[in-house]
């Protein structure tokens, strides 16, 4: 690990290890291979296939190491910033490396502000271009506009973006625990199984997933919308966070939203942007047409996330579907097994590991909407939760858990009887207390306390009112 000077130098050294990618070109096979995967009911117009291949590349090419500059609207990628030599050839750790990238990625998105908006001010007549300038130039050979490379060189037009594969190849990895169960959901609520890929561009399958807005798992349910779909979300039990009971929820969801807007793409872009901003969008361009909406609409919340949802969804999709051609050969986490065991009386998580003969931790990643409460044992898991045990345990669990329940009904009961008494006897002192205050008033006896304080100075005082 390098710090101090040894890590300011490597910063200025870096600009030697940029590297100038270009856009990944549309192979033809790839594009077979898409119209094959992605069934007729989510359309490919040919208007979205930079944003597609965009996001193919995002999700499968390049590394988090690796950062693209590019266009907002058109997805012409201007440079890829690539700082895998300073892991490779400079042995910086990873923290470091990540660090660095954070702050030479604005650095490089400024000169390429800097390099739009000279192409701009030189216009026809700028002489000797450097290979990069000339190459950007070319990028806008057929755009007629005179201000093109100045509203490129826009705040809400120059962006970068990080590669993710690492990222999605984990989660192709990990959603092998829940898709088979989560298709069968979909598949019980009329929606099409291949929604079921939409936590790839949500949380990359990461259970954990918290967002700065408070959404939460793979889903990334907001705590409104969770509960509106009949989720528990509280300290003790988030339903959030388990994959399967969201996934119930992002079922009905998603049947509302197209039995609402009437096409899956609206359906799918009203999972980012509300069904009623989808329905706005539509009413103003005029058209379902996906493809029309993103190009045309411009409502002030409609951004760039807003707009490249659904081919998002597209790109996730392809990938994972062809997930050897990207990342070869992998191996899958095994599908999720349990059995259930209901609690009818609330039991601590380390007392029901121990009678489902389990880790404290094999639990919690069955149970992951046991919330923060229960993982530090400051509350119990509840009365009518449906408790996941690992497979074949059950028996076992419920030959402890039914005789211990038992008797902790009788503890349980004795601690309310006796709260119950100590609340009763509180009540007669307090009845008590407030019936010689009544008599003391209507006996004209002045209080304890006005005579304690007449008795301090020798005099009497009329008392008030």
């Amino acid at each position: 690990m390098r710090t101090g000077n040894t890590r300011t130098g490597t910063i200025v050294a870096f600009a030697l290890l940029t590297l100038i990618v270009g856009p990944g070109g549309t192979r033809g096979q790839e594009q077979n291979e898409s119209q094959d995967i992605i069934p007729a009911y989510f359309p490919y117009p040919a208007a979205l296939r930079p944003q597609v291949e965009f996001w193919r590349n995002i999700f499968a090419t390049y590394s988090k190491y690796q950062v693209v500059i590019h266009d907002s609207e058109t997805m012409k990628v201007y440079k890829v910033v690539d700082f895998r030599p300073l892991l490779d050839e400079e042995g910086l750790d990873e923290a470091t490396v990540l660090q660095i990238r954070q702050e030479q990625s604005k650095i490089k998105l400024e000169q390429v502000r800097s390099l739009l908006l000279k192409l701009h001010q030189c216009g026809d007549d700028c002489g000797d271009l450097t290979a990069e300038e000339q190459k950007i130039r070319d990028m806008y050979r057929n755009v007629n506009d005179p201000d093109k490379f100045r509203a490129a060189a826009s705040e809400d037009r120059l962006r970068s973006q990080v590669g993710i594969r690492e990222r999605f190849r984990d989660a192709i990895q990990m959603s092998r625990r829940y898709l088979h169960t989560m298709e069968e959901i979909f598949r019980r609520a009329g929606v099409p199984v291949e929604l079921t890929r939409l936590p790839f561009i949500e949380s990359s399958f990461n259970i954990g997933a918290y967002s700065k807005v408070g959404a939460a798992g793979i889903w990334q349910f907001m705590p409104a919308t969770g509960r509106l779909y009949k989720m528990r979300i509280n300290n003790v039990v988030d339903e959030r966070r388990d994959p399967l009971v969201a996934t119930e929820a992002a079922a009905r969801l998603l049947r509302a939203n197209y039995e609402s807007l009437g096409t899956w793409p609206l359906a799918i872009t009203a999972w980012n942007h509300g069904p009623g901003g989808v329905a706005e969008a539509v009413d103003t361009v005029g058209t379902t047409d996906i493809g029309q909406i993103i190009r045309k609409y411009h409502g002030k919340r409609f951004g760039f996330a807003s707009r490249n949802f659904y081919p998002e969804f597209l790109a996730a999709l392809d990938v994972e579907k062809n997930y050897e051609n990207h990342f070869g050969s992998l191996q899958m986490q095994a599908p999720l097994t349990y059995d259930r065991v209901h609690i009818d009386c609330p039991i601590l998580l380390r007392t029901a590991a121990h009678f489902a003969n389990a880790d404290e931790d094999d639990l919690l990643m069955l149970n992951p909407s046991l919330g923060a409460a229960v993982r530090s044992s400051h509350a119990s898991v509840p009365h009518g939760y449906q408790l996941r045990v690992p497979s074949g345990m059950s028996v076992a669990f419920l030959e402890h858990y039914n005789p211990w329940q038992e008797k902790e009904k009788v503890r349980l009961a004795a601690l309310e009887e006796t709260r119950k008494a100590r609340l009763a006897t509180l009540k007669g002192r307090k009845r008590t207390h407030s019936k010689k205050v009544v008599a003391s008033g209507k006996n004209g006896k002045r209080s304890s306390v006005r005579q304690e304080a007449e008795a301090s100075d020798g005099k009497t005082r009329k008392p008030r009112g």
